[in-house]
């Protein structure tokens, strides 16, 4: 099944359409492909949407190496990203989008966000971004260790490796929900 949905682009406002479009993968699950393009300013969107939902799952596996970096990443929509040695924690959005990638790819994403911050940010901006840089690239040559968490509610998120720990993920909303049911 295809739909087109008319919509404003997040970036530039102009209106463009959005195509969704179900495919059914067999042995797997039906997804979900939502893409755009906009013609006035470029920006793109792509994403895969699983449409059956497993439980909820925190990944966690500690990033030692260079050999690490090649690690499978795969990042649903709904899933955080957080390496709190860094100080860094991606957490889904609106425009938020999925990706399959590795722990270097997900270390050059964050590494893209920052060098955006030193064109733009006040001093202290600056120099903290360029102290990020420096970590990124110490995790990068395999002197610096660092844990990668992924964290997804919908259970449609992993770090693929013998290394990675998965256990069992309460978000916050509903944990702090169980604790206090009256509020």
């Amino acid at each position: 099944m295809q739909t087109v949905v008319p919509g404003p682009c997040p970036s530039c406002n102009t209106e463009i359409e959005y195509l969704y479009k179900t495919e059914n993968i067999p042995y797997f699950s039906d997804i979900l492909i939502i893409s755009a393009v906009c013609p006035s300013c470029g920006y793109k969107f792509v994403d895969t949407q699983l449409l059956k939902h497993g439980d909820p799952a925190r990944y966690t596996m500690a990033v030692e190496s260079e050999d690490d970096l090649a690690v499978r990443v795969v990042r649903s929509m709904s899933a955080s990203i957080e390496i709190p040695e860094i100080g860094v924690r991606i957490d889904p959005g609106p425009v938020c989008q999925g990706f399959v990638s590795n722990v270097e790819g997900v270390l050059d994403r964050i590494e893209q966000v920052v060098k955006g911050a030193l064109t733009w940010g006040t001093d202290v901006e600056k120099e903290n971004a360029a102290a990020l840089l420096a970590d990124i690239a110490r995790v990068k040559a395999g002197t610096f260790s660092v844990t990668l968490i992924l964290e997804d509610p919908c259970g449609n998120s992993a770090i693929v490796s013998e290394k990675a720990e998965k256990c069992a993920y309460v978000p916050e909303e509903e944990y702090s929900q169980e604790k206090n049911p009256e509020e």
